[in-house]
């Protein structure tokens, strides 16, 4: 084994070996794989090996179809066959609601490119005899699906990769990570020490505690996870017969089941609602290529399901039960991508479907390694999308929730359970006492709508306008004709300070840097002048800045900052978290309302728009900053946790004549659509430059260089690719939710980002992106929108529907 090694990639499951073979593809030979025992010896050995490309997010669908795409590659690199199937596959709806699902995924996949087909009960009775017909009402077919020879994949990988010059170390466990001062890794093996500049934590069921030989715990958990084989089965060697081909796949969602042929009979797994992790503290180093006890029990609903479904099933022989550990993350996406606080130590793990997403992880994060980015959108995969409150029991509680979920349908309007309330403020009781509805926002409990007296407070919830719809518009009224209030703690702030503070947020942020007591509204971009950030900047003084953004993207925001902090120590940057809290108030009477709790001037003369400034409100020390993401008159009141329920407390009572109304967040995102504003991880993602994104007026390239100022000079120059447009939809009873595809003249020009009902000016609105060459089309029904299956008419909308002046926000 070398003693040095530009990276060392730790673990030799599919994962890791996918990572080694993209990393050399790349031009980094100077490579090396170490895995504690033999390749696949983690969960790769005993996983189906299906493969799919669909996937509830269209850019891990986009890696998803990668990773597909490149099996005949390495198949021809290596001389190693990876066993492929490429069999087609059925997701079978029994319900009218599975179908919506379905006919939405449709939808979503031509914009993808995939060549996907709702059909028909009888149809895909033709498709896979051995269904009862009778228990479903369609299906939508997929081309692109299949299954292939685990070990033969993985040692595919690894052997295109020594070609390259990667070499591999096995039955040789790592035992301690140390990095030195000059930030290279110490990987302390069985056999001696190499020394690397990057480490790759591809660990697999042992990742938990690679993580920890740094300080990390990562929230990935192993779950034990049934398939069986049956004996053979004369019905599919008739059809075999028959048709020549072999038998297709297929989910049937009823049964939280997969099927499909192996040799002459089936397999079936299942994701059963009766979930159980495996060693759930950690994982035992000397656990190797050996299976789990298993619990027919457990699985007996799901099997008794699929015995009705396919009926040759239940005089069929089983001829072995597999129940082996894979692991998952608490949304089950993949983990990827640098680790915060850590120099060049890298995540590719909780790939529980490694045969569909393994070749995108080794892509994503070779490109993100070699280049600094990983080239196209990985934010559903991205490390960073967890917070320090993912604990561990935390993680347990939502990984068994996802995998018991993993075949049933997640709506729209669906806020899951499991490990709930995690975080709260101090608001939080008063609030469900008044009726709210409560979501999750980054683990904090976010209040949704308001059932009035009288009202249940739940969710019905429906791909369709459900039981707050109604409720909803009525607190986006009294935002508009009165004043509402929201609590918003759940937004990302920042404190910046120091002598250093002005010229590193000028050089990462687009905009100028706003005057004291002012604030500014700020994109920033990476290096190649995409969007990674939008933010909300007030100067305090000449050394101190306070900065607001999505608290999705906190430690990924972090994450950037400290990567271009000055090393001479004269800028701090504090995320502050929880350690603020926030209200809003919003609506024309706004002002009126904060007038009767503070003895500050208010007035537009003395608190102009975009001002923020220190004030006593209700006797309780606050920054107050006059701007609203309603498009309205409003403010933003932020104070410490332990005076929240005393200013909320003083503004509903002052509020009492003035027609005060609690709102939510569906309400307030209503609210923004009808300003055309746009938000992080919809509109605003790193596959937009900011003149696409229609932010071009937040850019001050005059203003001297920032990160991207040259890739955003030439996207404004050159006019970019795409545009971000906003269009009124004559929906009847479902409006857009995001992900459906664009029509125009007859074609799918682009993608809906996220939509609802403007409740205030009556009118079903989306947000998308379509070729700039054709976003200016004002003709009434120009474009249309698929929703559910149904093309609806869209007409673009040249400004936004509610005051295109601004000027209630300036009132």
């Amino acid at each position: 084994m070398k003693t040095q090694a530009r990276v060392v990639v730790i673990g030799g499951g599919v994962v890791g070996c996918s990572v080694l073979y993209h990393l050399t593809k790349r031009g980094w030979s100077d490579v090396l794989l170490i895995e504690r025992s033999e390749l696949t010896s983690g969960s790769t050995w005993h996983a189906a090996g299906g493969f799919h490309t669909l996937n509830g997010d269209p850019n891990v669908a986009r890696l998803q179809a990668y990773t597909v795409s490149l099996y005949k590659e390495i198949e021809e690199i290596s001389g190693q066959s990876c066993g492929l199937h490429l069999t087609g596959g059925l997701q079978l709806a029994d319900t009218p609601e599975r179908l919506d699902w379905l006919k939405m995924a449709h939808a979503r996949g031509r914009y993808l490119g995939m060549e996907t087909e709702i059909i028909s009960a009888a149809e895909a009775k033709k498709m896979l005899p051995l269904i009862d017909e009778r228990h479903f009402v369609g299906a939508m077919w997929d081309p692109i699906e299949g299954h292939l020879d685990p070990s033969g994949t993985t040692h595919a990988y690894a052997r295109a990769a020594r070609k390259a010059g990667a070499e591999i170390s096995l039955r040789n466990r790592v035992t301690e990570l140390n990095q030195r001062s000059d930030g290279t890794w110490e990987v302390v093996t069985e056999q001696g020490t190499v020394l690397a500049e990057h480490v790759v934590n591809a660990g697999g069921l042992w990742a938990r505690e690679i993580g920890r030989m740094v300080g990390l715990e990562l929230p990935v958990l192993a779950m034990e996870h049934h398939y069986l084989l049956t004996e053979d089965m004369p019905e599919i060697a008739e059809i075999v017969a028959s048709t020549g081909k072999e038998m297709v796949h297929a989910i049937d969602f009823s049964g939280e089941i997969y099927t499909r042929q192996e040799r002459g009979g089936m397999l079936l797994g299942t994701y059963e609602r009766a979930a159980t992790p495996w060693s759930p503290r950690e994982t035992p180093w000397d656990f190797g290529q050996e299976l789990l006890e298993p619990d027919l029990e457990r699985i007996a609903p799901s099997l008794e399901v699929g015995f009705e479904h396919f009926p040759a099933l239940k005089h069929t022989g089983i001829k072995q039960f597999i129940n082996g550990p894979f692991t998952f993350a608490p949304d089950g996406n993949p983990l990827v991508g640098p680790v915060r606080g850590l120099t060049n130590f890298w995540c590719a793990c909780a790939v529980m479907a490694g045969f569909s997403q393994g070749g995108g992880v080794g892509l994503a994060l070779s490109n993100w390694m070699v280049d600094g980015d990983p080239g196209f959108d990985v934010w559903g995969m991205d490390v960073a999308r967890f917070g320090p409150w993912a604990t561990r029991a935390y993680t347990n509680a939502k990984v068994r929730e996802n995998y018991s979920r993993r075949f049933r349908i997640r709506y729209p309007n669906e806020e899951l359970p499991a490990a709930r309330p995690h975080q709260t403020t101090p608001l939080h009781d008063r609030l469900v006492a008044q009726g709210a509805v409560m979501g999750v926002t980054w683990g904090l409990e976010t209040p949704l709508w308001f059932a009035p007296q009288g009202v249940e407070p739940r969710d019905i919830v429906s791909f369709r306008r459900s039981n707050d719809f109604e409720h909803v518009g009525a607190e986006c009224r009294a935002v508009r004709e009165a004043v509402g209030i929201t609590e918003i703690a759940n937004f990302a702030k920042y404190e910046i300070t120091g002598p250093g503070a002005e010229a590193f947020l000028d050089r990462l942020m687009t905009n100028r840097l706003p005057k004291q007591g002012r604030m500014a509204l700020t994109p920033m971009l990476n290096h190649a002048g995409k969007l990674i950030g939008d933010f909300t900047v007030a100067r305090i003084h000449s050394e101190h800045f306070l900065m607001w953004g999505s608290s999705q993207a906190e430690v990924y925001h972090m994450r950037w900052f400290d990567a271009h902090l000055p090393e001479d120590g004269s800028v701090t940057i504090r995320p502050i978290n929880l350690g603020w809290v926030g209200l809003s108030i919003a609506g024309p009477k706004a002002r009126d309302l904060l007038s009767r709790v503070t003895d500050e001037d208010v007035s537009n003369a003395a608190f102009p728009f975009m001002s923020s400034r220190e004030m006593d409100v209700a006797a309780a020390p606050c920054q107050v900053s006059r701007i609203s993401y309603t498009g309205d008159l409003g403010y933003e009141i932020w104070m410490a946790p332990e005076y929240e329920i005393r200013v909320y407390e003083a503004l509903k009572a002052a509020g009492k004549d003035l027609g005060l109304k609690n709102f939510g967040m569906r309400a307030l995102l209503c609210l923004r659509l009808e300003k055309n504003f746009g938000t992080w991880f919809r509109e605003f993602r790193p596959i937009y430059g900011p003149y696409e994104a229609d932010l071009g007026r937040f850019v001050a390239p005059d203003k001297g260089d920032f990160i991207g100022r040259a890739a955003a000079l030439a996207e404004r120059d050159g006019g970019g690719t795409l545009r971000r447009i906003c269009m009124s939809v004559e929906a009847r009873d479902a409006d857009v939710i995001g992900d459906e595809p664009i029509w125009h003249e007859g074609n799918v020009v682009g993608w809906v980002t996220s939509g609802g009902y403007g409740h205030h000016v009556g009118l079903s609105l989306a947000q998308g992106y379509v070729p700039r060459e054709i976003a200016a089309d004002p003709a009434p029904g120009a474009f249309e929108i698929e929703i559910m299956g149904e093309k609806v008419k869209a007409t673009l909308l040249t400004q936004p529907p509610f005051d295109p002046k601004a000027e209630r926000m300036r009132m």
